[in-house]
């Protein structure tokens, strides 16, 4: 051997151990423990059980009689994929004993403590309501789930679950009767919804920074805006965030449950644990400005219609197309008299016919003036909501004619 075999054996035995080390590390962070969820291929179908490959230094056992139908028929092949959760990581031949179910067979006692000590999830029906929480029926054993526990939010209508089967985790188990024959279970279910909700809040949270679009439903809608899950955290949809066309209520946009696509405009620290950060939500962002069609649309000289939205002393607000409002300044609402208030001539929810007398693209406002009428004397034309030709209605007058006596007839 030369002088130069030395080092190259040494490099080789470096990599060998560097692999070696790294394959046992990945083994020992791959090894599944008590309580985990696995989804693994099917290996082989054995007389007693199905094995899977976990990718580990062990495989995983299922028994038999969890893949067989009601006529006794294996519903799995090799090579398919099955989700279980692992009850024992010393088992039988040295494999990782799987479930797919918990509290079936002869043996659903047992399986119930075992879930109880491990925290494994049960699968139950809710089969009635009673005070404080609904019955639920796992595996022929009545367990109780407060209405606290039954969602993350407060439930109204515990009736509505009835029926239904749902996962749950045992959080007390108590054993009475002779031998400890009965069990008397107290289960949750908003625990496996929180654990999921954080799961989903990791794999959002890494996608959230202002500008981001996700997907979200609406969960909860009050007067000033909107709540939005986003997938495990929440955002605040505000109302003045719904569009461009102004909602005085976001029931009349939203509805609970609805899916919407949202742009994320700001996120701030809080000091809620519940909600670590306020996440400002919009909807308008993503929507077309409407002032890029009006700058074209409504030149100087434009006659159209509009609708009165908002009366102030210095005049009224008009919207004369979606998300596009207008000011009709009060000199430009008297024809023949001094108008001291916009209410004095218009009201909200009025409509009338304007013309545009200005557009300030940089300050994107629009001024307008009332197109006056010669049958009511100058007054603005009330365009009303009358089919083809224009119902016209006599102008309001001002307060120093309320005060007038009326002439006696």
């Amino acid at each position: 051997m030369s002088e130069h075999d030395t080092p190259k054996e040494e490099d080789f035995a470096s990599l060998l151990a560097e692999y070696e080390q790294k394959d046992t590390g990945e083994q020992r962070r791959r090894q599944p423990h008590v309580g985990d969820t696995v989804r693994a291929p099917v290996v082989s179908i054995g007389a007693e059980a199905v094995f899977v490959d976990l990718g580990a230094k062990m495989d995983g056992m299922l028994d038999i009689l969890e893949v067989r139908d009601e006529e006794g028929r294996v519903t799995v092949n090799v090579g398919d994929i099955i989700e279980a959760r692992v009850v024992e990581t010393g088992g039988k031949a040295g494999c990782v004993v799987l479930r797919r179910s918990l509290g079936r067979g002869p043996n659903a006692h047992a399986e119930l403590e075992q879930a109880f000590q491990h925290g494994i999830p049960v699968e139950g029906v809710v089969a009635g309501v009673n005070k404080g929480g609904v019955e639920v029926q796992i595996a022929g054993v009545r367990a109780f789930c407060p209405i606290s526990q039954l969602e993350l939010r407060h439930v109204e209508n515990a009736a509505t679950y009835v029926g239904q089967r749902l996962t749950f985790r045992i959080t007390k188990l108590e054993a009475s009767g002779p031998g400890g024959r009965n069990l008397n279970l107290v289960v949750s279910r908003r625990a496996l919804l929180e654990e999921e909700q954080h799961k989903r809040a990791a794999e959002t949270r890494a996608l959230l920074k202002p500008g981001a679009i996700l997907p979200g439903t609406v969960t909860t809608i009050k007067d000033y805006g909107a709540f939005i899950d986003l997938g495990g955290i929440e955002g605040m949809l505000h109302v003045s965030e719904l569009g461009f066309t102004r909602v005085a209520n976001p029931r009349e946009a939203l509805q609970e449950g609805q899916q919407v696509t949202v742009q994320v405009l700001k996120i701030e620290k809080s000091d809620d644990p519940k909600r670590p950060e306020r996440i400002s939500l919009s909807l308008k962002s993503l929507a077309r400005d409407p002032w890029e069609d009006a700058v074209e649309r409504f030149r100087e000289g434009v006659q159209a219609t509009g609708t009165v939205v908002r009366v102030e002393p210095y005049g009224a607000f008009i919207e004369i197309a979606p998300g596009v409002e207008g000011l009709a300044h009060v000199s430009e609402l008297g024809q023949s008299r001094n108008v001291r208030h916009a209410r004095e001539v218009v009201k909200v929810g009025q409509t009338v016919a304007v013309t545009v007398l200005g557009v300030d693209r940089e300050r994107r406002r629009i001024s307008l003036g009332l197109a006056a009428s010669e049958e009511d004397g100058g007054m603005p034309a009330d365009l009303g909501g009358g089919g083809g030709g224009a119902d016209r209605s006599p102008g309001f007058g001002t307060f120093a004619d309320l005060l007038k006596p009326r002439p006696k007839k």
